[in-house]
C-alpha cells in the first residue's frame, strides 16, 4: 500500500477572510473557502464563475502575431499554397483541423500534413518539407510543434518556403528564427499574459487575430471553432485556468449538442451520447479514440472525422476509430505487462530514481501511455523506449516537481532529439546509447529530485462536516467546473468518520464499497483500486477520509456519495 501525504491548501486563509468574501460575492462561505484556499482573490470570483468570454485575451498582444496575420492573409489574397504541419495527438489533430477548416472558409488554397509517427516521428522532418515544396507549397504553418525545429526551418527558407510556427512546448535556447513568425506563449521575450495555452490554443487564437483583422463577427467565429479548442485543450492536460478555462467551458456547453457530425458519432460509438459532456467525457471517451488513429495507423483519419460534413462518413470513420482505440488497449495492456516483469525482476530497481525501459518491437504510439500507468503505480519519474533496428523512440512522464525536461537537457549529447514539457517528454536515441543515458538521467536525479517528489501527495482543499455530505452541496460545488489540471475536482477531508460497512466489489475485488457515519450522517463512499482496505477497517473503526463529493445516479435514483483518494486512521500523524 502506497503512503500518499495529505496537504491542505492556502492553511493560511481565515474564517474572517472567508466569511468576507462570501458576503461580498453572494456566495456560500464554503465556495468562498475553496477560491481562496487555492489562490483566488476576492475580486476576481465573479469573474471565475461566470466564466465569460471576458476572460479571453486579445490574441494581437501575443508576440509576432501581427508578423502570422500580415503573411498569412498575403498567402490567402494571392492564393499561394498553404500547408498545415500538424502533430498525431489530439493536441495536434484538433489544432489541424480548426485551422485548416477556417482557411477555408476564406478561400484559402490550404492543405494539411501530419507526420507518421512511426517513420518520421514528431514534429517537422526534411523530407517532408521537401515533399511540401514539391507541390508548390509556399507557406508552412505548424500547429504544436516546430520551436525546436531549427534546421528544419532554415532549410524550408533556403528552399523558398515561408514558416509561420504556432507551438507551446517549452523552448530551448535558441528559437527558429528564420521562421516568418514564432508563436509560443512560452517565450521568454514574450510578454502574452499567460503561457499554459495548449497547442490549439494558440492555434485559436490566430484564428481570432485573422478574424479580428478581417472584421468578422470574432463571437461567431469563437462559437464555431471552441469544440474544437476544448477538445484539444482538455486531451493535452494544461491548466484549466485563465482562458483555458473560458475555452473549455464554453467548448462543453456547446458539445452537448455538437454542430460536427463526426464529434456526433464518436460520442454516439463511445456510448455516451445521452449523457452530460464533461470533462470526463472528452478525456476518457473522445479523446483516447481520436489519438488511436494517431497512434496506430495515420491521424489523418481523424482529421477527416472532424472536417467531414457527411453523415454517413462521420459514422463511418467514427467506428473505424473505435474498433483502433480497441487495438491500442490491448497493445497498451500487453507492453504495460512487460514492462511490469522488466521492472519486478531488476535487482536494482530500488536503487534508480528514474525508470527507464527499452525493448524491441514497443509500439512507440502507446508508450507514453505505459510509462503515466507506470508512474502511478510507482510514482517515480518514468521513460519508456521502443527500439527498431538500434533506433530509439522514448516517451516519458514525470512526478512532483522534477522537471523532465531539464533532465533530458542535461543528457542532450546522448540524445538525437527531445523535446516537450517538465511533465512530459519525447526523445530520440540509439540503443548503444542507452546504457550510458540510463545512469546519466539518473545521476541527475539524484541530484535533483527531492524525497517529497517521490510521495503521492493529496492536496485537500478544506474540512468537510457532515452537514455538507449531502447532494445540495455536491450540486454546488458543480459551479466550479470545469474541472482538470489546474483546477481539480475538490478534495475535502472528512475526520473522524465511522466505518458502518466495507465490502470489496468489481472485478478481483479490486475495489472498495464503504458506508461511514460523521456527525450523525450516514453516507456511501466508493474507493477505486482501495481494494486492500477490506482487510484493514472493520465495523466502528475511526478513519480520516480524503474524498470527493459526488451524485450517484442509479436507476434514476439521487444519492450523494463519496468518491474515496485516501484513508488514514484515526492515530495517524500525517494529515
Amino acid at each position: 500500500m502506497v503512503r500518499k501525504v495529505w496537504k491542505f491548501r492556502n492553511e493560511g486563509v481565515t474564517a474572517r477572510a472567508v466569511s468576507m468574501a462570501a458576503e461580498k460575492n453572494g456566495i456560500p462561505q464554503l465556495l468562498a473557502t475553496i477560491l481562496l484556499n487555492r489562490g483566488i482573490v476576492s475580486e476576481d470570483f465573479k469573474t471565475f464563475l461566470s466564466k465569460s468570454k471576458k476572460g479571453i485575451l486579445n490574441p494581437m498582444t501575443m508576440l509576432d502575431m501581427d508578423k502570422a496575420v500580415a503573411r498569412i492573409k498575403s498567402a490567402v489574397e494571392t492564393g499561394e499554397k498553404i500547408a498545415i504541419y500538424g502533430d498525431y495527438d489530439v493536441d495536434g489533430i484538433t489544432s489541424t483541423a480548426l485551422l485548416f477548416g477556417f482557411l477555408k472558409t476564406l478561400g484559402a488554397d490550404v492543405q494539411y500534413y501530419i507526420p507518421d509517427r512511426k517513420d518520421e516521428g514528431y514534429g517537422i522532418n526534411i523530407m517532408a518539407v521537401n515533399k511540401l515544396i514539391k507541390e508548390g507549397v509556399k507557406l508552412l504553418i505548424t500547429v504544436d510543434c516546430g520551436i525546436t525545429a531549427i534546421g528544419e526551418i532554415e532549410f524550408a527558407k533556403l528552399q523558398g518556403m515561408d514558416v509561420v510556427v504556432t507551438d507551446h512546448h517549452t523552448c530551448k535556447e535558441r528559437i527558429p528564427t528564420a521562421a516568418v513568425a514564432v508563436l509560443n506563449p512560452k517565450r521568454e521575450d514574450d510578454e502574452y499574459e499567460f503561457d499554459a495555452l495548449a497547442g490549439v490554443g494558440v492555434a485559436f487564437k490566430l484564428v481570432l487575430a485573422l478574424a479580428m483583422s478581417m472584421g468578422m463577427n470574432t463571437g461567431e467565429v469563437f462559437d464555431k471553432y471552441v469544440e474544437l479548442a476544448a477538445i484539444g485543450t482538455i486531451a493535452d492536460v494544461v491548466p484549466l485556468t485563465s482562458e483555458n478555462r473560458v475555452i473549455v467551458e464554453k467548448g462543453l456547453t456547446l458539445l452537448q449538442n455538437p454542430s460536427r457530425c463526426g464529434i456526433k458519432a464518436l460520442l454516439e460509438v463511445s456510448g455516451v451520447s445521452d449523457k452530460k459532456v464533461t470533462t470526463a467525457t472528452v478525456a476518457f471517451a473522445l479523446a483516447p479514440r481520436i489519438n488511436a488513429a494517431g497512434r496506430l495507423s495515420t491521424a489523418t483519419t481523424a482529421v477527416e472525422l472532424l472536417l467531414t460534413e457527411n453523415d454517413v462518413t462521420a459514422t463511418e470513420i467514427a467506428k473505424e476509430l473505435d474498433a483502433s482505440n480497441k487495438e491500442r488497449q490491448q497493445t497498451e495492456l500487453d507492453i504495460h505487462r512487460e514492462a511490469i516483469e522488466m521492472i519486478e525482476s531488476d535487482k536494482e530497481f530500488e536503487k534508480k530514481n528514474v525508470i527507464v525501459l527499452a525493448k524491441e518491437g514497443w509500439h512507440n504510439g502507446v508508450i507514453g501511455i505505459v510509462a503515466s500507468r507506470l508512474v502511478e503505480h510507482y510514482h517515480r519519474p518514468c521513460i519508456l523506449i521502443s527500439l527498431d533496428n538500434g533506433v530509439g523512440k522514448g516517451s516519458g512522464r514525470s512526478v512532483g516537481n522534477f522537471n523532465l525536461f531539464n533532465a533530458l537537457s542535461a543528457c542532450e549529447k546522448l540524445l538525437t532529439n527531445f523535446g516537450g514539457h517538465a511533465v512530459a517528454a519525447g526523445l530520440g536515441i540509439n540503443e548503444d546509447k542507452l546504457r550510458e543515458f540510463d545512469e546519466k538521467i539518473n545521476k541527475y536525479a539524484k541530484e535533483n529530485l527531492t524525497a517529497e517528489d517521490l510521495v503521492p501527495v493529496v492536496k485537500i482543499d478544506c474540512v468537510l462536516g457532515g452537514a455538507n455530505l449531502n447532494i445540495p452541496t455536491a450540486k454546488l460545488l458543480s459551479s466550479l467546473e470545469p474541472y482538470g489540471m489546474g483546477n481539480e475536482t475538490p478534495v475535502f477531508a472528512v475526520k473522524d468518520a465511522e466505518v458502518v460497512s466495507v465490502t470489496a466489489v468489481g472485478m478481483e475485488k479490486k475495489h472498495i464499497r464503504m458506508q461511514v457515519q460523521k456527525d450523525g450522517v450516514r453516507i456511501n463512499a466508493i474507493g477505486f483500486g482501495m481494494g486492500e482496505f477490506v482487510d484493514i477497517l472493520k465495523y466502528g473503526d475511526i478513519v480520516h477520509l480524503a474524498c470527493k463529493l459526488d451524485i450517484n445516479n442509479y436507476q434514476g435514483n439521487e444519492s450523494a456519495q463519496l468518491v474515496l483518494c485516501d484513508i488514514k486512521m484515526k492515530n495517524t500523524q500525517d494529515i
